[in-house]
């Protein structure tokens, strides 16, 4: 007779953890160990400037309560490190141990999120969390050593680029019961092979551009059939990141951009977007009174790729040289659109229809209607898609244009080949 006895299963979070997980979360508790005990330190300090004590810098205390709080931050550190070192020395063993499934599309959202926050942070600290760029074709990270097989593939690729704290999985979305991607649809339709780009959305975009154009080119050389047509498809930063890609490129004469065919953004802050405007203005509020000053240390943790929304930067020199925190205009080096290259742009707006108030105040949630369409007031900043190249989407959110039907229809209206008009 059969035992009814249940076969016991893997708790649900295992599926979502691995090794390597322990030793980048002692890294995050020991960095929030530390801001907290300096915003303290900061917090005490201004309370002792008014009554004329002295500190021994800006933000710190002196005397016995700086050797303290010196002692705080030692012994934080002390612990971190020795703890890091020791779950490193384990992480094969535990490796070995977990048995685990390829990872969860939840730990990967969590991963894509937390490098879009403080993805920088996360780097300089060789942090696990840490996620290198990598194009997929089929889910699988493609290296000159394990390039797909020339069968399943061809020469007309068309590569997705995803935005600020999401990841390559994200393109493909449910909505009502049914299933998009856009990459799906667009390269069954066309014949085109499929590429996905995963990146730290938290790093500078013009640091992202200088890898994809590195990674791109060394794909050309790797892939199995000869590459005659490359297209792109980018999700808001991703827009941006394949712009800086192109002009990292071309400044260095690599061969890709010659492939170039088509680039479509969906919702891209070519010129900044106002959130990121609204968090920079909290860091000047929290930084204008000496007691509210150390709190503004808080906003301070959002990462580079962040800041860079703020106007749309896509060159070194939009952000080399300045303090990323401090109040300055929109100073960015023009970069117009690449030549040869067929550019088309979607702009959401979560409007009925289009006014000028929604234009300069709706938008998408996240990107003004302008910011999309590469509008500006200087003329020098301006980008000049086609009228036709041109597609406002209306009762569209930011998210949701990675889940309609309409944006899909358009794709391959823009992207059709002239001979099959």
């Amino acid at each position: 007779m059969a035992s009814s006895t249940p076969v016991p299963q893997p708790a649900r979070w295992r599926r979502h953890l691995r090794g390597s997980d322990l030793r980048g979360a002692v890294q995050l508790a020991t960095s929030a160990t530390l801001g907290v005990a300096r915003i303290t330190e900061g917090v005490h300090q201004s309370v002792w400037s008014t009554l004329g004590v002295a500190g021994a810098a800006p933000g710190q205390t002196g005397g016995l309560t700086g050797l303290v709080y010196r002692g705080v931050h030692g012994v934080t550190r002390l612990v971190g490190h020795g703890l890091g070192k020791a779950l490193s020395a384990l992480e094969p063993v535990l490796a070995q141990a977990d048995q685990l499934p390829p990872a969860s599309p939840e730990r990967e959202a969590v991963l894509a999120a937390l490098n879009g926050v403080m993805g920088d942070q996360l780097l300089a600290s060789h942090s696990p969390f840490a996620t290198p760029m990598s194009l997929l074709w089929q889910g699988q990270v493609i290296t000159p050593a394990s390039a797909p097989p020339a069968h399943a593939v061809n020469g007309r690729l068309l590569l997705m680029i995803h935005g600020l704290c999401m990841n390559d999985r994200q393109w493909r979305t449910h909505t009502a019961g049914q299933t998009l991607d856009h990459g799906q649809a667009v390269a069954a339709a066309l014949g085109h092979t499929p590429l996905y780009l995963r990146y730290n959305s938290g790093l500078h975009t013009s640091q992202n551009g200088h890898a994809l154009a590195d990674q791109l080119e060394a794909l050309l050389a790797s892939w199995p059939v000869e590459v005659t047509e490359l297209s792109v498809l980018g999700h808001s930063m991703g827009g941006l990141v394949i712009r800086s890609a192109v002009h990292s490129a071309q400044s260095r004469g690599l061969a890709w951009p010659a492939r170039l065919k088509h680039i479509v953004f969906l919702g891209t802050p070519h010129h900044g977007a106002p959130l990121e405007r609204a968090g920079h203005w909290v860091d000047i509020v929290l930084g204008s009174t000496r007691y509210s000053a150390p709190f503004a240390r808080l906003g301070q943790l959002r990462s580079a790729g962040i800041t860079d929304l703020r106007h749309g930067h896509v060159r070194d020199e939009d952000w080399q040289g300045h303090d990323r925190f401090q109040h300055r205009a929109d100073m960015r080096q023009p970069l117009p659109l690449p030549e040869g290259v067929a550019c088309h742009t979607v702009a959401a707006t979560t409007a009925a229809r289009r006014s000028p108030a929604a234009d300069r105040l709706v938008g998408d949630g996240l990107v003004p209607l302008r910011s999309a369409l590469g509008q500006h007031a200087l003329a020098r900043h301006r980008l000049r898609f086609a009228k036709e190249s041109q597609r406002i989407v209306y009762r569209t959110g930011h998210l949701a244009l990675l889940s309609s039907p309409e944006v899909t229809q358009q794709i391959l209206q823009w992207m059709v080949p002239a001979e099959a008009d």
